[in-house]
């Protein structure tokens, strides 16, 4: 199983990462009728926080963004249903194949990867703001030396010479 093609699978839908039913279906080599068919069996199982089923807006606006998808978005009764990554970790114990198992690994690797892509960006932002920081003090310290140094020699200078550069 190929870990980029599972990650453009991935979508940040109500700020989660989710997997549509379609497309792990298509991974599962499953109908996606027969994987909703499952989840609806195990209901229990799939919390509110583990899936949702979307509204017509976040379809639409999905179809906006990947329209390559599009015969993936058609042809359905139902919105589709996105699965947290707590929710397809769940589908392992409802789908229980050799395939299901297999790519739920490598979908769980994905979801890990993913986050520690996120974990490392946090962590460069952290850095960028601790050296902003740092610089607009340094920036500070040097314009008011620069400052200092034009009052020292200001009065040097002939008054009635005319003065260049931005008038105050």
């Amino acid at each position: 199983m190929n870990e980029i093609k599972i990650e453009k699978m991935i979508y940040i839908l109500r700020g989660h990462r989710v997997m549509l039913d379609t497309d792990l279906a298509e991974l599962y080599n499953v109908p996606t009728k027969r994987l909703n068919e499952q989840v609806r069996r195990n209901l229990e199982r799939f919390p509110e926080d583990f899936m949702f089923q979307l509204n017509q807006q976040e379809l639409n606006t999905l179809m906006k963004q990947f329209p390559h998808d599009l015969e993936a978005w058609g042809g359905r009764r139902y919105l589709p249903i996105a699965f947290t990554e707590c929710g397809v970790a769940m589908l392992s114990s409802v789908l229980n194949s050799p395939t299901s198992i297999s790519v739920n690994i490598t979908i769980m690797r994905t979801f890990v990867r993913l986050r520690s892509f996120l974990a490392m960006d946090n962590a460069f932002d952290e850095r960028l703001t601790k050296l902003e920081v740092g610089t607009n003090k340094l920036f500070r310290v040097v314009f008011e030396r620069l400052d200092e140094v034009d009052e020292k020699l200001s009065p040097k200078i002939d008054p009635t010479r005319k003065r260049i550069g931005l008038k105050k």
